[in-house]
């Protein structure tokens, strides 16, 4: 089956969702440790959320049996990852793999949110170096 050329279409946001055991807890770590703001909730009790900060949307899905992985769950741009780090660090927040400047032009490190779900975190780096390859995305 040939698929026709999807140039033509512009894609938009895309948002993470995100299996979480105990819907309550994981709300307030992404709102009052990462500053997300809850803006839809759905069922009684609440089995969904959307939460939004900036330009970052998640998605959190209630699933009392999830069980985290050794993935990570979605990649999170941010404008300065060091200074991110360094507010999780002092939350208490686990982080999996430390801050470093990466050779495909990124400042990253992974933490895991109260579920174990992990989070790459990626700042773009202005590289002089023209060999470095460009990431395919960057902050709108």
């Amino acid at each position: 089956m040939a698929v026709p050329p999807l140039q033509h279409i512009r894609f938009g946001r895309a948002a993470p969702t995100v299996r979480v055991r105990d819907i309550a807890i994981a709300r307030r770590f992404y709102e009052d440790v990462l500053g997300f703001r809850t803006v839809f909730a759905n069922g009684d009790p609440v089995g969904f959320l959307v939460l939004a900060k900036d330009s970052a949307e998640i998605h959190l899905s209630r699933a009392p049996d999830h069980r985290a992985s050794t993935t990570n769950v979605f990649h999170l741009m941010v404008d300065d990852a060091a200074a991110l780090h360094a507010a999780l660090a002092s939350a208490g927040v686990r982080i999996v793999k430390r801050l470093a400047d990466k050779d495909y032009g990124q400042r990253a490190f992974v933490f895991a949110d109260p579920d174990g779900n992990r989070i790459d975190v990626g700042e773009r780096l202005n590289r002089t170096d023209s060999a470095a390859p460009a990431p395919s995305h960057s902050l709108p």
